[in-house]
């Protein structure tokens, strides 16, 4: 299973990799990622932030205050550097079973734009694949309890049911349009060019032949008449 820190880790510097943050912007975005019931505190947050700026994957800088604003204070803004965003490649790459947790899916979904197509798809697969096996053990566990429950609780197992069936068909449905995509993005090969078809030789009919014929005649007769015909046949 990811550990928290590294999941806080690749939500921060997915989030940078977009653009420059102060903390308290930081913080909101962060929270969106990770969802509503994984709300995070300025506590966590800057332990995190501290330990990413020691190992050299983001930097720091004070901001001037912007124009308007209510207060003078100067903020300390936080920006990717190229040792960050090799890190969050390499967090993004990494399609072993931790990245398919609850904890770690989100977060890497919400940055799936910034992967490859099979990245993604071994992501989404695993995820699918361990869904069902919650969903087969739910299911068979339902099954030898829900004489011995009241009808509330074997509602509430029913609904934990429905709902991982309905992520499942979820993730079917992406992994189909991740497939779709694929096929059509793959490159063709250049048709060949048709070949022009040959010129056929002109044919010939018989009014052209005739007139062939007259020409040929009308030389001969005169040929025929020169004065060196009549020399020859004396």
């Amino acid at each position: 299973m990811a550990r928290r820190g590294e999941t806080l880790e690749l939500a921060v510097l997915g989030l940078l990799h977009e653009t420059p943050m102060h903390g308290y912007e930081l913080r909101k975005r962060v929270n969106g990622v990770l969802g509503w019931s994984r709300l995070l505190s300025y506590g966590s947050l800057y332990p995190a932030l501290k330990k990413m700026l020691k190992a050299g994957w983001i930097a720091e800088h004070v901001s001037a205050p912007e124009r308007g604003a209510t207060s003078r204070r100067q903020r300390i803004v936080y920006e990717l550097t190229p040792a960050g965003n090799d890190q969050f490649a390499r967090l993004m790459a990494d399609v072993g079973p931790s990245a398919w947790e609850d904890d770690n899916f989100d977060v890497r979904f919400a940055f799936f734009s910034r992967t490859d197509i099979g990245v993604r798809l071994r992501i989404l697969e695993g995820r699918r694949t361990r869904l069902q096996e919650r969903l087969d053990r739910v299911q068979k566990q339902l099954e030898r309890t829900e004489a011995q429950m009241d009808r509330y609780a074997a509602e509430l197992q029913r609904h934990g049911v429905e709902s991982v069936e309905r992520e499942v068909r979820w993730l079917s449905d992406l992994i189909n349009a991740e497939r779709r995509v694929d096929v059509d993005v793959e490159p063709t090969q250049p048709a060949e060019p048709t070949p022009a078809p040959a010129e056929a030789p002109p044919t010939r009919t018989k009014k052209s032949t005739r007139s062939a014929r007259r020409a040929a005649s009308a030389r001969a007769a005169k040929q025929s008449s020169s004065p060196a015909s009549k020399e020859s046949t004396r």
